[in-house]
């Protein structure tokens, strides 16, 4: 399992004073409001940074970083990845995992036929939906919904399915 969690990515700056436009890969955004550091992966290297203020602005969050104070010390994590803790993380509902824990897991249907690997996972609003794909290059999309997920075992990497009729 990875120790880090990505939780958004720095689209902008925002104003003059060294806040940073961010896009909430979270269901909930003021879980924000409850961290004190993140890390900015920037050219494959994590930087720590302590969290000064947070604000919101429509779907965004705007967050401002302790040592970044005007909009030039925004400019060079423009596209950056913010990531945190697997400990500060919130913690999940039942039947709900974090996205980075199902990316390649071994999908095998209820009968035992191996679908191939979990690849992406995208919302579609009222659920998500799992892209997985076969050694061949084929894809299937499978709507995470309780009639088609029917396990999932984040340890051993393995997901099984139940592939409703028009899914194959």
């Amino acid at each position: 399992m990875e120790d880090l969690l990505e939780i958004g990515q720095i689209v902008n700056s925002y104003g003059i004073k060294g806040f940073f436009k961010v896009v909430p890969f979270t269901d909930d955004i003021t879980r924000f409001d409850k961290l004190k550091t993140v890390y900015i992966e920037k050219n494959k290297k994590l930087l720590k940074m302590e969290i000064e203020e947070v604000k919101y602005h429509k779907n965004l969050v705007l967050l401002k970083l302790k040592g970044i104070d005007d909009i030039n010390d925004t400019e060079q994590y423009k596209n950056c990845y913010l990531k945190i803790d697997r400990k500060d993380a919130v913690e999940l509902q039942e039947n709900s995992y974090f996205i980075v824990d199902l990316i390649g897991m071994e999908v095998v249907t209820d009968e035992g036929v191996l679908l191939g690997n979990l690849i992406d996972v995208f919302p579609t609003g009222s659920n998500d939906v799992y892209v997985v794909k076969d050694e061949m290059g084929k894809q299937i999309l499978l709507p995470a919904i309780g009639e088609v997920i029917k396990n999932v075992d984040v340890e051993n990497k393995k997901m099984t399915v139940h592939l409703m009729e028009g899914l194959s």
